[in-house]
C-alpha cells in the first residue's frame, strides 16, 4: 500500500510544484496516463498487428496515435475515422485494413 501512497504523493507535488526531486536529484515527470489512454492504444492493436505483418513499420504514439510508413511517407493517426478517410484514398492501404475500420 505504501507504493501507491508514494506515488499520489509524488504526483501531487510534481503538479503542485512543477518539479520533484528524488534523492536530492531533480526529476521530470510526463502527464499521467488516465484510465482511458491504456484502452484507447489497446484500440490500435488489431490495426498494428497487420501493419507489422505488412512491413509496414507502425508504431503506437503517446497518447494514443498510431504512425507508419508507407509509399516512403511516414503517416499519423490519432483516430480511426481519419485513418477510413487516408485509407479510402490508398487502395492498397484499404486492402490490408479491410475489416478493422
Amino acid at each position: 500500500m505504501a507504493k501507491v501512497e508514494d506515488k499520489e504523493r509524488i504526483l501531487k507535488a510534481a503538479r503542485e510544484k512543477q518539479s520533484v526531486n528524488y534523492e536530492g536529484i531533480p526529476i521530470r515527470l510526463s502527464a499521467d496516463f488516465s484510465t482511458e489512454t491504456p484502452q484507447a492504444r489497446r484500440e490500435w492493436q488489431d490495426i498494428f498487428k497487420v501493419l507489422k505483418g505488412k512491413n509496414l513499420q507502425p508504431r503506437i504514439l503517446y497518447p494514443a496515435r498510431i504512425s507508419f510508413k508507407i509509399e516512403g511517407e511516414i503517416k499519423n493517426f490519432s483516430n480511426k475515422q481519419k485513418l477510413k478517410e487516408y485509407s479510402n484514398m490508398k487502395p492498397i492501404l484499404k486492402e490490408i485494413l479491410k475489416g478493422l475500420l
